[in-house]
Formats: structure tokens, sequence, C-alpha cells
């Protein structure tokens, strides 16, 4: 049976306090970006943040509904609005909705942008999870051969070591 050659054990490979040393800092993809973001932009997060939530929903349903209701079911005196005022009331709507579309579509760009930087932050540390793995691979198969190299100085079989630790089919 042939042997496999022995690896050169005269020293292992990277170790822990190595890749330690390599690792650079991990950044912080939550700090402010380089590029400062316009005002405007600004504007456009801090909208898409407020108009996307179910508060400024309820808020907006609450006024419709005491908007309706007190035109419809007030006396003529009392109420603000003629009748045709819900039509311009549903114009309006429209036109708060064409003009917010856009602000929220800038903003979700922004909020895309730092999901993106996330990812990218994500990726690193994969990377680096991946080097450190490869680590430990490589410590075991520097291990397992310095175990193999023993055994072959004691001349000890390494098929029998292999076939008294193999667990009974039995158990």
């Amino acid at each position: 049976m042939p042997t496999a050659p022995i690896p050169d054990l005269s020293k292992p490979p990277l170790s822990l306090r190595q890749l330690r040393t390599r690792r650079q800092p991990l950044r912080d993809v939550l700090a402010p970006s380089p590029a400062p973001i316009k005002p405007f932009d600004n504007l456009a997060v801090w909208i898409t943040s407020r108009v996307g939530t179910m508060g400024f929903f309820l808020v907006i349903f609450t006024w419709t509904v005491t908007w309706l209701g007190w035109n419809v079911l007030a006396p003529k005196p009392l109420q603000f609005d003629p009748p045709m005022a819900f039509v311009f009331w549903l114009f309006i709507s429209n036109v708060i909705q064409l003009l917010l579309m856009p602000l929220i579509m800038v903003g979700q760009n922004i909020q895309g942008r730092q999901a993106e930087l996330r990812a990218e932050h994500d990726l690193d540390i994969n990377v680096r999870a991946e080097e450190e793995i490869e680590v430990i691979l490589n410590h075991l198969e520097y291990q397992n051969a310095l175990l193999i190299a023993m055994l072959r100085k004691l001349d000890i079989n390494i098929d029998e070591v292999l076939a008294n630790t193999a667990p009974d089919a039995d158990a």
C-alpha cells in the first residue's frame, strides 16, 4: 500500500496570533459617510421615515373621517366646506401623493445605499471568518500530519488504529 508523503513538519502553518495581527479593524457602516448628504436629501429621508409609518396613516385617516363626518353630518350653518369640497379634497390628496412619491423614492435610495454598505460590511466579516476557518483547518491538518508521523515513528499501523477507533455498527 503506497503511503502518503509526509508534509513539512518543520514549521506550523499561519498561527492564530499571526492572523490577528494581519486583521484590519472593522469599520462602522452606520457612521456618517465621507460624502455629505445634501439638505434636500436629508429632508427626503426625514419625510420617508415619518410618512411610511402607521401613525401617519392613522393621522390622515382620522383627519379624513373627521372632515367628511363633520361636513356631512353637521348642521348646514356649522359645515365649513360646501358639498363639492370633497372632490377638491380628493384632488388635493392626489397632489400630495404625487409630491410625496418622489421624496419617498429619494429617501429609499439613500436608505438603500446604507443597506449596500451594511452588505459590504457583512461580506468583509464573512471573508475574515473564511480566513479564520482556513487557519483552523490548516492547524487540524498539521496536527493530523504530526499524529501520523508519530504513529509511523512508533511503527504502529495506521489502518489498525483507525479500525479500532471506528464506532461499532451494532451500537
